[in-house]
């Protein structure tokens, strides 16, 4: 069994029970570049196991004929590795919480691009982005891929640079509307692209490269739009067990790659079964279907609360915790993080008594049933393969919406949970115990990436933590102002008591 659009017509993708596109693919990928509806940046695997999987679905179902086209401009050895050598298809294996794994061949990519200016795709995005049919340019980028920096006209770095060059040539072309839709987990993520364009364009305009027309044209709501979303998959590395699975099955191109800006990737991609995309129904020149994706569309007041629900309450500040203090107990699996008694009665006790309080009900998804969800069958999930090493990866970026939000709604006097919050500060306690970079044994670990640990280390290790907590950046407010400091450094300094201080803290809290 190979992944090629040869490869599928091999008899045994059917004998194993694969579930193969319903519908002509060269036929969609011609549709699709003759007239393209969808430009999607971000070629990594929450896009391959998520939006790309849902669209192949819908054209399967005869609910839409187009698919997406992919652009990458961080990592350009994704395309090279993972989507051309396999003819743009990918194969997602869902892994459910009894066992069972159903894999699908996804192959709703009409073509990759590198997003690369000086990249020969570059005019083949350009002429992309001034289709007039072109309906929305979506984003799974992290945080990092939403900074204004890097704004040459004539050479553009980042990827917000190179978005809003190529906006202009939209601009200059016809003016065509267009929906701009962040599917990353941050804040008002919509916001946070316009901002960016918006910081360009006067750059660029004070300057003399473009007019006051293309600002007015990016912030015209009747031509661009940002609609803000909530997203919500877990979406682990490629798995060793899974690639064996495959193998067992007689699948072949099983290749794990880690390329040289330590990417994860594979033909294939591992996910839960879970996933929730919650979308602000903004699109001034139309959009695909959507909700036959399984999308939820509905207006931004909702979003805004599906994803406090989500990142300020009942996954992702679970998450950041079991990463901390997993990576402090030795432990290279969430589901193992959850058989911990310790662990699992923390993160309950956090989740529920500090951070559930303070979440207005969005009225798409119940909280309490999201949360009863996480705690008992997604995290515990044995079959996903996710580690608290990948969690922890850029948590300085993470603390302000995860706590930070959640200790503010507190300030203002929202809520019926507890005050003073004890769980939360011991989390932040936590992470500054992470940064020794030692474990609870004493023995030395290696930190996940994170933009701010040049700056953060020395000031550890100088036991400066009173320049940490004040920061409102890393924090969302300042942590003395809030009056938690005292919890946060009564917490630091317990855990930081010699081998098996972080474990006796964890238990001394749910005691």
């Amino acid at each position: 069994m190979k992944l090629s659009a040869n490869g599928l017509l091999d008899p045994a993708y059917h004998d194993k029970g694969y579930a193969l596109p319903a519908y002509d693919i060269e036929a969609m990928r011609s549709r699709t570049l003759a007239s393209p509806v969808w430009l999607h940046f971000g070629a990594g695997n929450i896009f391959r196991a998520y939006p790309a999987a849902a669209l192949c679905r819908a054209l399967s179902a005869g609910d839409t004929d187009k698919g997406v086209i992919v652009a990458e401009s961080h990592d350009e050895a994704i395309l090279d590795k993972v989507y051309h050598p396999y003819d743009e298809l990918s194969l997602l294996v869902t892994l459910k919480a009894d066992g069972r794994a159903e894999k699908q061949v996804v192959a709703s990519v009409a073509a990759s691009y590198q997003a690369n200016p000086s990249h020969r795709d570059w005019e083949s995005l350009r002429r992309v982005f001034v289709c007039k049919d072109l309906q929305l340019i979506s984003f799974t980028v992290t945080e990092k891929g939403y900074a204004a920096d890097g704004a040459d006209f004539n050479a553009p770095q980042s990827l917000m640079a190179r978005t809003a060059r190529l906006l202009f040539e939209r601009y200059l072309e016809n003016a065509a509307p267009l929906a701009l839709v962040s599917m990353d987990n941050i804040s008002h993520n919509g916001e946070r692209i316009k901002e960016a364009l918006t910081a360009i364009a006067r750059q660029w305009t004070r300057e003399g490269k473009t007019d006051l027309g293309f600002q007015a044209y990016l912030t015209h709501p009747e031509t661009l739009a940002y609609p803000w979303t909530m997203i919500d998959k877990i979406t682990p590395r490629p798995d060793e067990r899974v690639r064996a699975m495959l193998e067992q099955d007689g699948f072949r191109d099983t290749a794990l790659t880690v390329t040289p800006m330590q990417t994860y990737a594979a033909p294939f991609v591992n996910a839960e079964e879970t996933g929730y995309l919650v979308i602000e129904d903004a699109f001034p020149n139309g959009r695909p279907a959507l909700e036959a994706m399984g999308f939820l569309l509905t207006d931004r007041e909702t979003v805004n609360r599906a994803e406090r629900m989500k990142v300020c309450a009942c996954l992702n500040p679970v998450h950041t915790a079991l990463a901390i203090f997993g990576c402090l107990l030795g432990y290279t699996l969430i589901c193992d993080e959850m058989n911990d008694a310790d662990l699992n009665a923390f993160v309950t006790r956090m989740a529920y008594r500090e951070s559930l309080p303070v979440v207005p009900k969005p009225d798409v998804i119940d909280p309490e049933s999201f949360l009863k969800t996480v705690l008992n069958v997604r995290l515990p999930n044995p079959f996903m393969p996710d580690s608290p090493q990948r969690i922890a990866t850029d948590t300085s970026q993470k603390l302000a919406v995860r706590y930070g939000e959640t200790i503010k709604a507190y300030l203002r006097g929202e809520g019926s949970g507890a005050w003073p919050l004890k769980y939360i500060p011991m989390v932040l306690a936590g992470w500054l115990r992470y940064l020794s970079g030692t474990d609870d044994s004493m023995r030395p670990f290696t930190l996940s990436p994170d933009p701010m640990l040049d700056r953060l280390l020395p000031l550890v290790r100088a036991g400066d933590y009173s320049a940490i907590l004040r920061d409102e950046a890393l924090f969302g407010v300042d942590l003395y102002q809030a009056g938690l400091s005292g919890a946060v450094l009564e917490a630091l300094h317990d855990m930081s008591l010699g081998a098996g201080a972080v474990r006796r803290a964890l238990k001394e809290a749910c005691a």
